[in-house]
């Protein structure tokens, strides 16, 4: 007779840390002559990509990098990016990756409270990093400043310095056969990701081994991403870790095609010349290859998988893109759930609904991920799940391994992030019958431009900083490009002099990165509020609807140099 289960010897010989970093490992033994990586005229295959990750953790090593410490990293899609991602936490260290977007107070307050050991620069980003690093030896001792290291250009190099080391000499001076340190504990730290470095306490999102990888598996099982995907980075690394496509790309065997720019030029250049099946991207990627000029675009023969995430994207929209041989596929997630955490799953029988009504469903956020746990929208004062209506709202609140571990050095807003053991997103849902989920609002005052987080509540604090004004309030308005922008309402004092709305605007850009300050600024006597002298949101937005954005004269434009296009979905 066999002995019961709870009695079976406990076998510590076949227990292995899960970690992605395994995923280039296996690369490396059964795919190793497949061309791993594209970046213009440079050409790696996954044996050598696994040669100079190995290197580059050997050398961080000899920098004296000890376990968890932080390495942080500035930089564009390209191949150093990449490669940080299987080499930083194959040195025991912590990754972070810092969104290019940022001017050097919010690169310099991710700096300080992530108290990183080394700064990784791209050459493109030497002057923001270089004013960044002198506001921090400002206001930190010498010993605390992190060594910094430029990412010249592998296919054109430029020369440009900030320090006596660069990336390149790294890899030279590597040990090809360096092996990984040991994951001893899978929930240990692989990365910190911030929701937003634009405060002086920005929120460092910590993904542990666990996470990461049982997110990579669930986004290619979800995406039915097959065998040798040849995937288009033209979603940011630096937002969740590329979704975890940074690892799932290594898992699948497939080749990753690196962009400096992402413009629709660049974009269809890639896919015509590399034969892209993949990409992930936010909504405002479909218009700028909408908008491509005829002699930027290319004929697309077979369906490119597209990811998209960050808003929801308008029916409309996806009517118009699709055609030119894309296949939409809607995600949701948010930092705080290493990404995309509900899917959009198509179902078969939908293939037999009306063109609209298909675009419709696709824009839901759709169901949970296959390694989460649970997702749920329950009403948070009883915390009882909400009928399957479709018409009853509460708040979108998940479970599961591959939610963050909390925030770094921030006991205080991880515990209120947290009840009765589930992650509350703050966004507010439905459940149609079906079981699929679609937000209907966000109840944390988050505003997603482009992509892009802003923060209403910062930007209303730099708006009250402003001599002449006396009250202000910060809302979406819908945009042509962005899907939202910032629309601020403004009573300025009485004794003021001639504010106009170009002043204020100016004064938001002056104070904050671009992309945050307002697209348009209503003058009023006096906002709404309510009888306790609560400012009342809710009338303010049902104003901002009625206000038409013209493109034209749009402060927001795009910029080739890829920052316009960052996407992110940093709520993903």
């Amino acid at each position: 007779m066999s002995a019961p289960m709870d009695m079976l010897p406990k076998c510590d010989a076949n227990y292995a840390a899960l970690t992605p970093t395994t995923f280039l490992k296996r690369a490396a033994a059964f795919y190793s002559n497949r061309t791993s990586l594209i970046y213009e005229g440079t050409r790696f295959t996954w044996r050598q990509t696994n040669d100079r990750c190995c290197r580059l953790a050997s050398s961080l090593l000899s920098l004296n990098i000890a376990k968890h410490d932080v390495v942080s990293v500035l930089a564009p899609n390209i191949p150093a990016l990449y490669e940080m991602h299987f080499a930083v936490p194959m040195a025991g260290a912590v990754l972070n990756t810092i969104n290019c977007r940022l001017d050097p107070k919010n690169i310099t307050s991710i700096l300080k409270h992530s108290g990183a050991k080394v700064f990784f620069v791209d050459y493109q980003y030497v002057p923001q990093a270089r004013e960044a690093l002198r506001i921090l030896m400002m206001s930190s001792q010498p010993s605390m400043m992190p060594l910094v290291i430029v990412i010249d250009d592998i296919d054109s190099p430029t020369g440009v310095r900030l320090g006596e080391l660069e990336y390149e000499q790294l890899i030279h001076k590597g040990n090809p056969r360096f092996v990984g340190i040991d994951v001893a504990d899978e929930w240990d730290p692989i990365s910190l990701n911030y929701t937003s470095g634009t405060t002086s306490e920005p929120k460092g999102v910590v993904y542990s081994h666990r996470g990461a990888y049982l997110s990579t598996l669930s986004l290619i099982l979800g995406w039915e991403m097959g065998g040798e995907p040849v995937y288009l980075w033209t979603l940011p690394m630096f937002h969740c870790n590329g979704w975890t496509f940074t690892w799932g790309v290594a898992a699948r065997g497939g080749t990753n095609v690196c962009l400096r720019n992402t413009t629709a030029y660049d974009i269809y250049r890639n896919i015509k010349r590399h034969h892209v099946t993949h990409m992930c991207c936010a909504p405002i990627i479909f218009n700028m290859l909408l908008e491509a000029k005829p002699h930027e675009r290319c004929h697309i023969t077979n369906p490119i998988e597209i990811l998209t995430g960050g808003a929801p994207p308008p029916a409309p929209l996806l009517q118009k893109i699709e055609p030119l041989g894309f296949k939409v596929t809607h995600a949701y997630g948010l930092t705080e759930a290493t990404g995309p955490a509900l899917v959009c799953e198509w179902q078969a029988k939908w293939n037999k609904l009306p063109k609209d009504e298909q675009s419709k469903l696709k824009a839901r956020q759709g169901i949970s991920i296959l390694t989460l746990a649970d997702v749920d929208v329950k009403d948070l004062d009883t915390m009882a799940s909400v009928p399957h209506d479709g018409k009853t709202m509460g708040e979108i609140v998940l479970r599961g391994s591959s939610i963050m571990k909390g925030y770094f050095k921030d006991s205080e807003a991880t515990n209120k992030a947290f009840r009765n053991g589930w992650f509350l997103t703050g966004d507010v849902g439905v459940i149609h019958p079906d079981g699929y989920l679609e937000i209907k609002d966000r109840s944390k005052d988050v505003i997603i431009s482009g992509g892009e987080n802003i923060s209403s509540v910062e930007l209303e604090s730099v708006l009250y900083r402003h001599p002449n004004v006396l009250e202000a309030a910060v809302v979406a308005m819908p945009h042509p490009r962005w899907g939202e922008s910032p629309c601020a309402f403004v009573t300025l004092r009485s004794d003021t002099t001639v504010v106009t709305e170009a002043d204020i605007i100016a004064y938001c850009r002056k104070n904050l990165p671009h992309f945050m300050a307002p697209k348009k600024v209503e003058f009023m006597a006096e906002l709404p509020k309510t009888s306790t002298g609560k400012i009342q949101k809710f009338e303010l937005r049902v104003r901002a609807k009625a206000f038409n954005v013209v493109e034209s004269s749009d402060q927001q434009v795009i910029d080739p140099s890829y920052n316009e296009q960052i996407l992110a979905l940093s709520r993903l």
